[in-house]
This record gives structure tokens, C-alpha cells and sequence, in this order.
């Protein structure tokens, strides 16, 4: 039985990572019988997790069958918890979303707050109109640091749930819940939506400023769970008050909110009197992308690998993206140009659908 379900999954995982196979191309690319192939196609057709995908051209003899995997067949929900809001999507299993919505709804740690955001889930979910047993569960994307088990909050200042922990919110939600860390949960949903990248550093420029280290595809966690922190990085000895109470930390001038701040809060007005040509916004870009680049120059001399400029900043900046290439070239060492920088491709969301990819990931490996 456990062979029949390494064949299973292996056959899954090729369907899932590649365009339509035949019966005949999915037993010569994993060395397997085509009787072997053929069982486990037809069970996992049963189950609606693999469907017919049309005829091949014909060789010469019959055409034979497309098969492909069903992304419809099972849906998982994220949530991006902030100090105001709560973001909220409904992804298939290519992480594709299929409706996303931002509430305001300021954090308070009571039993209140957590049952309205049981509420907001069941609700949107029925919006959606899925079947709830096509549900996986709930990713809930924090800014905070968790516990190794991932099961509860050891520290957190952003938002007031430190010692808090996931039973708080599965207590009103009715499917599985698995908490993360927010920019862990952005970092995964870029490396989920580009599947050749192996290694990245992603640094999530939101009101508050964080990141994730993946390597081999999987978040680097470090050994107290607090890997990625590059907002506390001290980038100006005895420079701006940051919120965690140490001067000069990335996160006092790079947070979305340096920008922000000029346009009431409202980052796409910022961006949008940037083009513009309009002041203050030019010389408030100017100063930011100045420390911006030091942040992102020590980032490529620590770990020698693509980085990704994500968060609610990082999903205006593809139209700003060549210029800051430009720049943190002129700071390398080592290299004449800055090609290892990418804008984040996900613009809406990422940390939510990062949550919710959790869900999707563990149902791939128990396939």
C-alpha cells in the first residue's frame, strides 16, 4: 500500500507541474508500468482529482488521451490579519484566486473580534458558492513570530497576540486552521506562482517591514523561528525611533507607511502623484529608495540569491523596477547589474493566498 501511494503521488505531482500528459508520457517520465499508470489515473479520476483534458494529434495510431489535473476539486481560504484590517481569499488548488476582499476590522484579542472573523470565513465562503466539504481549511497569516509547532504566538508588537494561539480562531471557524507568518505565507505564494526559482529572498514591504529566506523551495525558519526579520536590520546607527524601541532598523524607513503617510494611508494615491511628477512624493521616493537599496544590496551579499520586493509597496514597483536595478548595481560589488531584483508577481493578497497555499501544499504530499 505504500508503494501504490508513492505511484499515486508521484503521478499527481507530474500532472500537477505540468501541462496535459498521456498515460504513455507520464509512465516513461517516471519509469513506471503503463498498467501501474493506468490503475492510478482511473482511482484518482474517481475522487475528481484528475480529469480528461481532450485527445492528443495522432501519431499514427488512435489518439491518445489528455489527462490533467482537476484544480477545481478542492478550494482553501487565506486570511491576512493586520493591526486594521482583515484580507480574505478563496483560492483552487493552482492558487488561483477565485475572490479575495479587504475589511477593516481593527485586531483586538477577544472573543468577539474572533468570532466575527469566524463569520467573515462562513460567509464568504458561501458567497462563493463552494461546497463546504471542498474546503481544505483556513491559512491565517499573522505579524508575529510563532512558536516551532506553529501552534502558538511567542512574540508579537504589531498587533497584541503575544501567547495567543490558533485554538483562539478555530474555536469559531469550522475547518482546519494553520497559522503563519505573514511574510513567510508572501514569500511562499511567489515562489508557488514561479516554479523554477529554488532559492529567494523576499522582503515584504508593508506597514510593517519583514521577510522570509527560502531555500530548496522551503521557508528557512532558523532556529527560534525568527529568521526573515529583516525589518530590524540596522541600516542607520542612532537613527529613527523604530516600534520594536531600537534606532535605525529598516522598518523606520522603508515600512509602506514612509509613502503612505503623504497621501492619508492611501499607498495607490501615493504612487499614482508619484508618476505624476508631484511633490512631496518625489522627494519622499527619493530618500526611501536610498535606504531601500542598502537593504536590498546587504540582502544579495548575504545570500547570494534572487530577491523579491513584495508587499503592498512591492506591488506597485514593476514600473519602477528597472531603475532600482539600476541602482543597487552601482552598490554591488560584484555584479554590473541588478537582474536577481524581481517585483512581486502577486499584487492582491499574497500573504493570504501564502496562508492559504499551506492547505494545498500538505494536500499534495498526503495525495
Amino acid at each position: 500500500m505504500e508503494i501504490k501511494k508513492i505511484n499515486r503521488n508521484a503521478i499527481y505531482k507530474l500532472l500537477y507541474r505540468h501541462e496535459p500528459l498521456s498515460i504513455q508520457e507520464i509512465a516513461f517520465t517516471l519509469n513506471m508500468s503503463l498498467p501501474t499508470v493506468t490503475q492510478n489515473i482511473k482511482e484518482l479520476q474517481e475522487r475528481d482529482l484528475v480529469m480528461e483534458a481532450g485527445l492528443f494529434e495522432s501519431t499514427g495510431g488512435r489518439k491518445a488521451k489528455a489527462f490533467a489535473y482537476n484544480s477545481a476539486a478542492k478550494y482553501a481560504v487565506g486570511l491576512d490579519i493586520t493591526r486594521n484590517h482583515v484580507g480574505i481569499v478563496i483560492i483552487d488548488l493552482s492558487g488561483k484566486v477565485i475572490k479575495h476582499e479587504r475589511r477593516q476590522y481593527p485586531f483586538v484579542n477577544s472573543k468577539e473580534y474572533f468570532a466575527g472573523v469566524g463569520s467573515l470565513v462562513e460567509n464568504f465562503i458561501k458567497e462563493c458558492e463552494i461546497d463546504n466539504n471542498k474546503i481544505l481549511g483556513v491559512g491565517i497569516a499573522l505579524p508575529v513570530i510563532l512558536s516551532v509547532d506553529r501552534q502558538t504566538v511567542s512574540y508579537a508588537t504589531v498587533i497584541d497576540f503575544k501567547g495567543g494561539s490558533v485554538k483562539s480562531f478555530s474555536e469559531f471557524i469550522p475547518y482546519p486552521c494553520l497559522l503563519s507568518n505573514d511574510a513567510n505565507a508572501g514569500g511562499l505564494a511567489e515562489m508557488w506562482v514561479d516554479g523554477n526559482m529554488e532559492n529567494v529572498v523576499y522582503l515584504s514591504l508593508n506597514n510593517s517591514v519583514g521577510g522570509s529566506i527560502i531555500t530548496n523551495k522551503k521557508v528557512y525558519t532558523g532556529e527560534n523561528n525568527r529568521s526573515g526579520e529583516f525589518g530590524h536590520m540596522t541600516i542607520v546607527p542612532n537613527g529613527r525611533a523604530c516600534y520594536c524601541g531600537q534606532l535605525g532598523c529598516v522598518d523606520a524607513y522603508c515600512s509602506a507607511k514612509i509613502l503612505s503617510d503623504s497621501t492619508n494611508g492611501n499607498i495607490s494615491e501615493f504612487f499614482r502623484l508619484l508618476k505624476a511628477g508631484c511633490e512631496p512624493q518625489i522627494t519622499i521616493w527619493k530618500e526611501y529608495l536610498d535606504h531601500l537599496i542598502i537593504a536590498i544590496n546587504n540582502l544579495r551579499m548575504l545570500y547570494d540569491c534572487n530577491v523579491i520586493l513584495g508587499g503592498y509597496v512591492g506591488a506597485y514597483l514593476e514600473d519602477h523596477i528597472d531603475s532600482i536595478r539600476e541602482l543597487v548595481a552601482k552598490r554591488n560589488t560584484f555584479e554590473v547589474d541588478g537582474s536577481y531584483l524581481h517585483a512581486c508577481k502577486y499584487k492582491l493578497e499574497a500573504t493570504a493566498v501564502g496562508a492559504a497555499l499551506q492547505h494545498v501544499e500538505n494536500f499534495i504530499n498526503s495525495i
